[in-house]
C-alpha cells in the first residue's frame, strides 16, 4: 500500500464515525509530516512517515478521536526529530495541536545524570501535559503501540529496554486510564521480547486449548443466549480465551499451571440496564455451579479507573472452570476504551473531555515534587499500577488504597490533617496496630486528637501510597525544620566521610558555588532540611558530587585514616575502617587500625583473618576469600597474616554485597526490593545485567548487622519465582 493510499484509508476511517472532521487541516498535517521527516527511514527501511500515519489510523480506528487528535498524531514526531519548532506547528494548525505535540515530545536536548533521571523527566513532562490534556497520553499510547507492533526490526538489546519500559510504566498508564484492549495488547508484545520463551509456551498452549474449547465455549454461549431469551433480555454473548500475559503473570507469580488458572475462559454478557445485569447474574448461577469467593461486583463498586462490571466464575459442562463479566453497552465501552470512551468531539475538531476526572494526575505530580529519579519511578508505579483495595468508612464511603495499604494511608487519603492528628485506628470495630495490611471490604475508622504530636518518622517507611509518605514529609518540612537541618547535616556528613572527605573540606569557599549547583538547592540548610525530613537520602547527594569528591582527593598529599584505599578514590566501596575494639579483636595487639576487605565485605558471624597491611593497619577477610586462600598465606607474606574475631557485641551496621542470579522476568526487581524492606535491611545500591544464559544478575550492596540477618535475606531472596541461586562474590 502506497504512502497515498494509507492517507486515505485514513480519512475512510476518520469519515465514519466524524463526518465533521476538520480534513483540509489533516490533509495538511500529513503533507507537512511528509516534508518535514523527508529522506528518514524507519528500521525496516520504510519512509518514517509510516509510523505517525499508523499512530493517527490507531487513533482513529480504536479510539476513535477528534480533528485535532489525528493531526498531533500525524506531527507527533516532528519538533524531537525534524527542525520543526512549536510556534511554527502552532501558527500553521493551532497551539492546541502544537501543544499536544510538545506534550509528547522527548527532552532530548538535555544531558541528564543518570538513565533514570532521563526517564523520570520525561514521565513527568508527559504527566505534566496530560493534566492538562488528557489527549497527550492517548496519541503517546498509540505511539508506544505502534512502536511495540514493529520492534522486531530492532537489536535485542533494544527490544528488551523497550518492552520493559512499556510493561513498567504504558501498559499500567493504559490500565489507569481503563484501556484494556490496548493494554492487553501492549502487555503481550512486550512479554513476546521479555521472555520469548515463556511467551511461545502459553501462545502454542492456547492454539491448542482454543481447538479443544471451541466446542465448549459455542455451547456454553448457546446455552446462556437461550436463557435470555426464556427470560425475555435483549443481550449479546461472546466467549474468549484469557491474553498470554495475564495468563502467564497468573503462572509464574503464583506458581500455578494453565489448569489451575480459572478464568482462562471467559464469557461477556452485553445487557441494556443494570438491572439485567443482575438478573443474568442469577441465570448463569442458576445454569451453572459458582465458585466460592470468585464473585465481584464492580457496579456497585467501580475501579478507580471507571471500569464496571459484574465478575463470577462458575463450573460449567465437563467440570470446567470459567468466568463470566456481565455489564451494560456502555459499561462495555469504558471497558474496552476507558477515558477514550468518554472524549467527545466538537463539530469543529475541537476535543472537549471532563478534565474533573483525571484530577488524580494532578495529584500524583504534587506527591512527586521534589522526588529524586528513584522515588519518583517507585511511587508512580504503586500510584498507577499496583493492585487496589476497597474500603470503607464508617459512613459507608468506598476510599480505593494501593493494596497492603494501612490506616496510614486510609488517614491521609480522608484528609493530610486526619493524618497528622492520627492517635488510634480502628478495623471491623477492633484496634489495630498503625502497620495492620487493610483488606477489602474492611471498615476503617481513625481516631483523632487535637493534642497529637503528629505523624512518626516511621510512618514513612509503614505507609504504602506515595500520597501519605509526602503529606508525612510536608509535615515534617514544615514543623522540624531546625530538627530536619541537624539530622540531615549528621548524615551527610557520615556519608561524606565515608568517601574519604570532610565536611568542612566539601563545602569549602571555593567549592560550594559547585556543590550547590550539583545538588539542586539554593543554601546548604535548604539541603539538610531536605535529607532529615525525607526528600532525598544523603547517599545520594553524595553520589551527585562525585567529581568534586574526587578532585578533593586528589589534592590529598597523604590519605588520611577513615579514608577508602587510596588506589580507587573516585568509587568509594564498601569497605570501613574501624579501631580494633570496635567489631574485631586483633590478636596481641590493642588499639589498632582495622578496614573490613571491600573484596569480600565480612560482616559479623563470618570466619574471618586479618592481614597486616603496609601503612594501612589490619586488613579483615572472610576466611573463603580468594584472597586470604590458604595457599596465599605462605611463603614470603606467611607472617603478615594475623588471627582476629569478632567481639562478644560488635554492634554497629555492616555494608556487604549479594549477587542474585534469576529468570529474567516481570516485577523481580521489586520482589527484591520487597524483600530488602520486609526484613528491615537497607540498600546502599542495586544494579542488574543480562548474563550470557540469558538470565539476570542482580548486584546489590545492603546494610545488614550480622551474619544471620543476612543469611535471613538470603534464604528468603531464594524463595522468590525463577531465583536460581544467591551468593555473596568475594574477588
Amino acid at each position: 500500500m502506497t504512502l497515498e493510499e494509507r492517507y486515505l484509508h485514513l480519512e475512510e476511517t476518520i469519515r465514519a464515525y466524524n463526518p465533521a472532521a476538520d480534513f483540509q487541516q489533516i490533509r495538511a498535517a500529513f503533507d507537512f509530516a511528509v516534508s518535514a521527516h523527508a529522506g528518514q527511514l524507519r528500521k525496516d527501511g520504510s519512509p518514517f512517515v509510516t509510523h505517525p500515519l499508523a499512530v493517527a489510523q490507531i487513533l482513529a480506528e480504536e479510539l476513535r478521536l477528534d480533528s485535532e487528535s489525528i493531526i498531533a498524531a500525524l506531527l507527533h514526531d516532528t519538533i524531537e526529530d525534524t527542525g520543526a519548532t512549536h510556534a511554527e506547528i502552532a501558527k500553521l494548525f493551532s497551539p492546541t495541536v502544537a501543544d499536544l505535540v510538545e506534550g509528547v515530545t522527548k527532552l532530548t536536548r538535555v544531558h541528564y545524570s543518570s538513565k533514570e533521571q532521563e526517564q523520570m523527566e520525561n514521565l513527568r513532562k508527559m504527566l505534566m501535559a496530560m493534566a492538562k490534556d488528557i489527549r497527550v497520553i492517548l496519541i503517546k499510547i498509540a505511539d508506544r503501540l505502534h512502536n511495540m507492533r514493529t520492534m522486531e526490526y530492532q537489536t535485542p538489546a533494544k527490544q528488551k529496554q523497550k518492552s520493559y519500559e512499556t510493561m513498567e510504566i504504558y501498559a499500567p498508564i493504559a490500565h489507569r486510564l481503563g484501556m484494556q484492549k490496548m493494554k492487553w495488547e501492549l502487555e503481550d508484545l512486550s512479554l513476546k521480547y521479555l521472555d520469548p520463551v515463556g511467551y511461545k509456551e502459553i501462545t502454542e498452549e492456547l492454539e491448542a486449548k482454543a481447538a479443544e474449547y471451541d466446542g465448549f465455549m459455542d455451547l456454553t454461549r448457546r446455552q446462556i443466549e437461550e436463557r435470555l431469551r426464556q427470560s425475555h433480555i435483549d443481550g449479546v454473548v461472546y466467549g474468549r480465551l484469557k491474553h498470554p500475559y495475564s495468563i502467564y503473570r497468573k503462572m509464574y507469580a503464583q506458581n500455578k499451571g494453565m489448569e489451575d488458572v480459572f478464568d482462562l475462559i471467559a464469557f461477556r454478557v452485553i445487557v441494556d440496564t443494570v438491572a439485567d445485569c443482575y438478573n443474568v447474574l442469577g441465570i448463569i448461577h442458576d445454569l451453572y455451579h459458582p465458585i466460592l469467593g470468585r464473585f465481584k461486583d464492580y457496579i456497585g463498586t467501580p475501579k478507580p479507573n471507571m471500569y464496571q462490571s459484574l465478575h463470577t466464575t462458575v463450573v460449567g459442562q465437563g467440570g470446567i472452570p470459567f468466568e463470566v463479566q456481565i455489564r451494560t453497552r456502555e459499561m462495555h465501552e469504558v471497558a474496552e476504551y476507558g477515558v477514550a470512551a468518554h472524549w467527545k468531539y466538537k463539530q469543529n475538531g475541537q476535543g472537549a473531555g471532563d478534565e474533573k476526572n483525571y484530577e488524580w494526575v494532578r495529584r500524583l505530580l504534587e506527591n512527586q515534587e521534589g522526588a529524586d529519579a528513584e522515588e519518583f519511578i517507585h511511587s508512580l508505579k504503586v500510584d498507577l499500577f499496583a493492585d487496589e483495595v476497597f474500603v470503607f468508612t464508617p459512613a459507608g464511603d468506598v476510599i480505593n488504597l494501593p493494596a497492603g495499604a494501612t490506616p496510614i494511608d486510609f488517614a491521609y487519603t480522608i484528609h493530610s490533617e486526619v493524618g497528622n492528628h492520627m492517635v488510634a485506628a480502628k478495623v471491623n470495630g477492633r484496634i489495630v496496630q498503625f502497620d495492620h495490611k487493610l483488606n477489602n471490604g474492611d471498615v476503617v475508622e481513625v481516631e483523632t486528637s487535637p493534642s497529637a504530636h503528629g505523624p512518626s518518622r516511621d510512618w514513612t517507611k509503614i505507609a504504602k501510597s506515595s500520597n501519605a509518605r509526602s503529606k508525612i514529609r510536608q509535615w515534617f518540612k514544615k514543623e522540624r525544620r531546625e530538627e530536619n537541618v541537624v539530622n540531615g547535616k549528621s548524615s551527610f556528613e557520615y556519608e561524606l566521610k565515608r568517601a574519604g572527605v570532610t565536611l568542612k573540606e566539601l563545602t569549602a569557599e571555593e567549592n560550594l558555588p559547585a556543590v550547590l549547583d550539583k545538588v539542586g538547592f539554593n543554601n546548604l540548610d535548604d539541603m539538610y532540611a531536605a535529607i532529615g525530613y525525607g526528600g532525598v537520602t544523603a547517599l545520594k547527594l553524595v553520589g551527585r558530587l562525585r567529581e568534586e569528591i574526587s578532585r578533593i582527593l586528589r589534592q590529598h598529599q597523604a590519605a588520611p585514616v577513615g579514608e577508602p584505599a587510596a588506589e580507587e578514590p573516585e568509587k568509594p566501596g564498601p569497605e570501613r575502617y574501624v579501631p580494633g575494639s570496635h567489631g574485631i579483636v586483633v590478636e596481641g595487639i590493642d588499639n589498632c587500625l582495622v578496614k573490613l576487605a571491600k573484596c569480600c565485605t565480612p560482616v559479623p558471624g563470618d570466619d574471618v583473618v586479618g592481614f597486616i597491611t603496609r601503612g594501612n593497619g589490619v586488613s579483615v577477610h572472610r576466611s573463603d576469600c580468594p584472597n586470604a586462600a590458604p595457599e596465599r598465606r605462605s611463603g614470603e607474606e606467611d607472617g603478615r597474616w594475623i588471627r582476629v574475631s569478632w567481639a562478644d557485641k560488635p554492634g554497629g551496621q555492616y555494608q556487604t554485597t549479594l549477587e542474585v542470579v534469576s529468570r529474567d522476568r516481570p516485577d523481580l526487581m521489586v520482589d527484591i526490593s520487597t524483600v530488602i524492606s520486609s526484613t528491615k535491611t537497607q540498600f546502599r545500591g542495586l544494579s542488574a545485567q543480562i548474563i550470557p544464559d540469558g538470565s539476570v544478575l542482580v548486584t546489590m550492596d545492603v546494610i545488614v548487622s550480622d551474619a544471620a540477618q543476612l543469611g535471613t535475606v538470603m534464604r528468603r531472596l531464594e524463595q522468590l519465582s525463577g531465583v536460581k541461586r544467591v551468593t555473596r562474590p568475594a574477588k
